[in-house]
């Protein structure tokens, strides 16, 4: 009985970690096109650098979202409602990071580029875990869709 109960909590664990793993792949890719946003605000519209943050992460976050939901959580159920909970999610991380790299600007002169990528790391932990907890949690009447990878 207890060694059934460490072997399916060592599947969890592995689970979790592929999970995290596949999450921070997604969110590199989400955080490049957020730059990317990011940059040509800055540079070529020549925009407030919190103006061109908001408008990076909105574009992120959406992509975030149809990935993970897509290739990680596999959940297919109340999509509407899971979007608005993982736009809030994403909404406390964006506010967190827009006080990070005000700070990072005003008080301490760092580069806007170099702030920006500061604030990722002030964010994605805590990010993963609302999501995995609760944007992407299955309902009761759903299970997530099964995976194409055998290792799961």
């Amino acid at each position: 009985m207890a060694t059934s109960h460490a072997i399916n909590k060592s599947l969890l664990l592995l689970r979790d970690k592929r999970t995290f793993v596949l999450y921070c792949f997604i969110g590199v890719g989400c955080f490049v096109t957020d730059l990317l946003v990011y940059t040509f605000f800055v540079r070529a519209l020549d925009a407030d650098y919190q103006s061109a943050h908001a408008v990076g992460c909105l574009s992120g976050t959406i992509q975030s979202f149809v990935l993970n939901l897509q290739f990680n959580f596999r959940v297919s159920d109340r999509l509407v409602m899971r979007f608005l909970i993982f736009f809030t999610v994403a909404l406390l991380g964006y506010v967190t990071s827009a006080i990070v790299l005000h700070g990072l600007v005003e008080w301490f002169q760092l580069d806007r580029y170099l702030a920006k990528l500061a604030t990722l790391g002030v964010v994605v932990f805590i990010q993963y875990n609302l999501n995995r907890r609760v944007s992407f949690r299955p309902g009761p009447a759903s299970q997530p869709r099964a995976s194409t990878d055998d290792a799961d």
